[in-house]
């Protein structure tokens, strides 16, 4: 039996957007944080501290609001299996590859979850048919990421090919699980806290049985080390997670995933302010199309016409219409 089930509390549509706009940033960081964990931890460790601290953060939250745990053991097993896929999988895939590529790099391919999720929601699932404007979408956001990497400039193929087919593994584990969720837990009757604190958790509980084989060596830490993993785990790996399932209940799989388009975005921006990096003509123009995928992914301009051409053609509508 699982927990008794609540209603769909999803937020507004000026809420989803806020928070689907700081999962970009946060997750965006994610990489930079990764990236300066890994000077004195082993990706085994980054990974695995992550996790436990998200796992923590989400615990306390749980706790706070008493929220009720499901009792179903299929629950748990679907749970486990998102644990695994969607955590411990594709966190030690990318902590690997950023010993071997560029932050900015890991961003990037972490745009190409979107496509993933597609794949799997679409045709491996079956729980989502995207509409022609959605695949539109997908394909703008990817031109846009495409644009702020340049490839008329040259690419850096000095790079570490297995770590990029890592990470390439690791949005496909995404985009795996995006489907599975909405296959398998949709109708659990979880609120969003307590299905991202199962997921994290189930995550965290697996790597911790790993420790003998990730954990166990040396590091050395310093407070920029301390910092970067901190808000990797309770922030990136806690918080961040809450407002990803609103989303994900508002969207959908394929649309909410969409927030990865966010991130080489993000990337660019640690870059100018964080290592100094210039800014090229192509970067802010491939910002914009991105923002233009992410709009015509999401079907926002079909939903806005649709709701024009319903509209009752009176001049003023009553406060009771305005509110219905």
């Amino acid at each position: 039996m699982t927990a008794a089930p609540l209603p769909d509390r999803v937020p507004g549509h000026a809420s989803v957007v806020t928070q689907f706009i700081l999962c970009g940033v946060i997750w965006g960081s994610s990489f930079l944080f990764m990236k300066i964990g890994l000077e004195g931890l082993s990706a085994g460790q980054v990974a695995w501290a992550r996790l436990v601290l998200g796992a923590l953060t989400l615990g306390v939250f749980v706790l706070a609001r008493r929220e009720a745990l499901p009792r179903s053991i299929r629950v748990w097993g679907h749970m486990l299996v998102l644990g695994i896929s969607f955590c411990v999988a594709p966190f030690l895939l990318f902590a690997w590859a950023q010993q071997h590529v560029t932050s900015g790099l890991g961003s990037i391919y972490n745009a190409t979850t979107p496509i993933m999720t597609a794949v799997m929601a679409g045709l491996v699932f079956r729980v989502e048919k995207l509409r022609a404007v959605q695949l539109v979408g997908i394909m703008v956001g990817i031109l846009g990421v495409m644009v702020i990497i340049a490839p008329w400039q040259g690419l850096d193929l000095t790079q570490s090919l297995p770590a990029q087919l890592a990470m390439l593994g690791a949005t496909a584990c995404y985009g795996f699980s995006l489907g599975y969720m909405r296959r398998f837990v949709a109708r659990t009757g979880m609120s969003a806290l307590v299905f991202s604190f199962l997921n994290i958790g189930l995550g965290a509980a697996v790597m911790v049985l790993l420790s003998p084989v990730l954990v166990l060596s040396p590091i050395s830490l310093t407070p920029s080390i301390v910092g970067a993993v901190l808000a990797l785990g309770c922030l990136g790996t806690g918080v961040a997670y809450i407002w990803n399932q609103n989303t994900l209940r508002a969207w959908g799989p394929t649309r909410a995933s969409t927030v990865t388009y966010i991130t080489p975005i993000v990337g660019v921006a640690l870059g100018m302010v964080v290592l100094g990096e210039e800014v090229s003509w192509n970067e802010p123009v491939g910002a914009l199309i991105v923002f233009a995928g992410i709009l015509l992914a999401q079907d926002r301009l079909r939903v806005r016409k649709k709701r024009e051409d319903r509209m009752p053609q009176h001049p003023v509508l009553s406060d009771t219409e305005v509110s219905r």
